[in-house]
């Protein structure tokens, strides 16, 4: 007897964008708060529902549907990605990193796990009436750095100034597009039972930074964010392992939340192996002093890939070949049972759910 997850494998990918359309519709999310909070800005259950609710409401189309990190659109005869983000992160400056290199390593990852080759990008700025010169050098500064770095152009821009107390220092807008040389689909929504679920390093470490970097906790650390361009790592991946079936960068919400994106999109299960997950022992420690699961803090240099459970040791030998990859791991498997969820097998030998979170523990981490 086939079964559903089987009937919807054998769509096509645009039979599958459309029928997501139509279940998106069929939900008819609703907005139950009448305000904005922050926990719609987390990337967790409260950002879901915004997005269903009002933005997949009005703009509904098929590029839009598979809500992956950047529309992939057909243009003269190939392929590009294109993508836009916002950064809004609080301080402006932390240890490995600012909002500057942020926005264009963000932007240029975007691109990358679209399957992409980033090549422009826009930068706009929003700055509060008296904000230092000296610091939106600085900012701009390291854009430029982060941008050569990556291989990308900053072409058009935009700045706006609103009064004093109307904004935070500087917020900064960025839009990249990039060129689709290979003949791939990816796409969270085709991850098959048997897959693999790999991280390309440790993770957590640029939401623990900011969280440290704001000083209000007397917590002690040497930790640095990973905030890192991505495109080159990906490109290695790709030329190794054919079977990869989807990417994404693990921003907001964490790993978490891409494992729970992945099993909600495929309609599979995703089991997670707790000692398999990668986190470095000062994350993990002041993940512990703060009471948070570091599956669910942010990433800036770390990729989550699905990949043909045949193709895993092509994979991680590519992975691990570069610098940012050395501590790539296998963290689990796709699962026909139960769809939709992602499962934890704890260090201890029992099971436990990973749901969604509903906001996010450290807000304006990006």
């Amino acid at each position: 007897m086939t079964s559903q997850h089987q009937r919807y494998q054998e769509l096509s990918r645009e039979e599958q964008v459309l029928q997501r359309i139509e279940k998106a519709r069929a939900r008819k999310a609703k907005l139950k708060e009448e305000r904005i909070t922050l926990s719609h800005g987390s990337g967790g259950k409260a950002t879901q529902t915004l997005i269903e609710a009002v933005f997949l409401e009005a703009f509904a189309n098929p590029l839009l549907a598979p809500l992956e990190d950047g529309a992939v659109l057909a243009a003269h005869g190939g392929r590009l990605a294109f993508t836009t983000d916002s950064y809004v992160v609080s301080p402006l400056f932390f240890p490995g990193g600012d909002i500057g290199d942020l926005a264009v390593n963000g932007t240029v990852n975007d691109l990358a796990v679209s399957g992409a080759r980033p090549l422009w990008l826009s930068a706009g700025f929003i700055l509060e009436e008296g904000f230092p010169v000296a610091d939106l050098e600085r900012i701009v500064g390291s854009m430029a750095a982060a941008a050569e770095r990556a291989g990308v152009q900053i072409v058009t821009g935009d700045t706006k100034v609103v009064q004093r107390g109307k904004a935070d220092g500087c917020y900064v807008n960025t839009a990249g597009v990039g060129v689709i040389e290979r003949p791939l689909e990816l796409g969270i929504a085709t991850a098959r039972p048997g897959d693999a679920v790999i991280v390309s390093g440790p993770i957590g470490e640029h939401g623990i930074t900011v969280m440290l970097a704001r000083g209000e906790l007397d917590i002690e650390s040497e930790v640095t964010s990973d905030t890192a361009p991505l495109n080159e790592l990906v490109e290695r991946l790709l030329d190794a392992a054919p079977g990869v079936r989807g990417l994404r960068d693990a921003t907001r919400g964490g790993v978490a939340t891409i494992c729970n994106e992945v099993a909600r999109a495929a309609g599979v299960a995703v089991v997670v192996e707790e000692e398999a997950v990668p986190v470095r022992p000062d994350v993990r420690g002041a993940c512990e002093l703060l009471g948070i699961d570091p599956l669910y803090v942010a990433c800036e240099g770390r990729l989550v890939a699905v990949v043909d459970g045949d193709q895993v040791d092509a994979a991680m030998g590519a992975l691990r070949s570069h610098p940012l990859g050395e501590g790539a791991a296998v963290i689990g498997r796709v699962r026909d049972d139960p769809p939709g969820l992602v499962l934890l097998k704890t260090s201890f030998g029992g099971t436990r759910i990973v749901d969604l979170l509903v906001g996010d523990p450290l807000p304006r981490i990006c």
